[in-house]
């Protein structure tokens, strides 16, 4: 990936796109799936990127679907919509409590850090222990090899550092907004802009 992209605000270099990161999309991205969303990379490789929406939280509970998941996923435990790609896909991701490392924990593959792709086909209460907190996404988004590049160097997307309670952050919060300020002038003035202008 370039180090920046040329419809970025001033002064603001480009993350590297690779597993851990995030995808905010930008104010002016404007397709139905993705508006104001923010998208933990999971994987990212020469043959495409895969993610899931942070940010989407469903009416569904995780316990309708997932019913012995469901007591050990992070309150409100709600399956969130991960993305517009295969939505009947459940995929779970976790924050592993300090001083556990994904590599030697069970059922779990590490993305980043702490934070850990989940089997939903392992024992969650031999897992629960390890956990600082787990959600669960039906669907992902995906973009084939290239694709994404072109949409950063378009302007869709501002990639920046995660924090491992991003993948937890409850729905009620603005993650897309806080993630936005965390990152300092010029990228934190985005943070205001109304979602729908015409009510001002």
């Amino acid at each position: 990936m370039a180090e920046g992209t040329r419809d970025e605000p001033a002064g603001r270099a480009a993350t590297a796109v690779e597993p851990g990161t995030l995808l905010v999309a930008a104010p002016s991205l404007t397709d139905s799936n993705f508006v104001r969303t923010v998208v933990f990379v999971i994987d990212h490789r020469r043959e495409g990127t895969l993610g899931v929406v942070l940010n989407r939280p469903s009416e569904v509970a995780v316990g309708d679907v997932l019913p012995t998941w469901g007591p050990y996923t992070t309150r409100p435990s709600a399956v969130f919509v991960g993305g517009p790609v295969e939505q009947k896909t459940a995929l779970c991701l976790a924050a592993l409590h300090a001083g556990h490392d994904p590599s030697g924990t069970d059922g779990v593959v590490g993305v980043r850090g702490p934070v850990a792709l989940v089997d939903l086909d392992g024992d969650p209460a031999s897992l629960a222990p390890r956990v600082r907190g787990l959600r669960v996404f039906a669907g992902y988004a995906g973009w084939d090899g290239g694709q994404l590049a072109g949409e950063i160097s378009r302007g869709d997307w501002f990639v920046v550092p995660a924090l491992p309670d991003d993948v937890l952050a409850p729905p009620r919060y603005d993650l897309w907004g806080g993630v936005l300020r965390r990152q300092g002038v010029p990228l934190a003035l985005l943070a205001t802009h109304v979602a729908e202008p015409k009510r001002n």
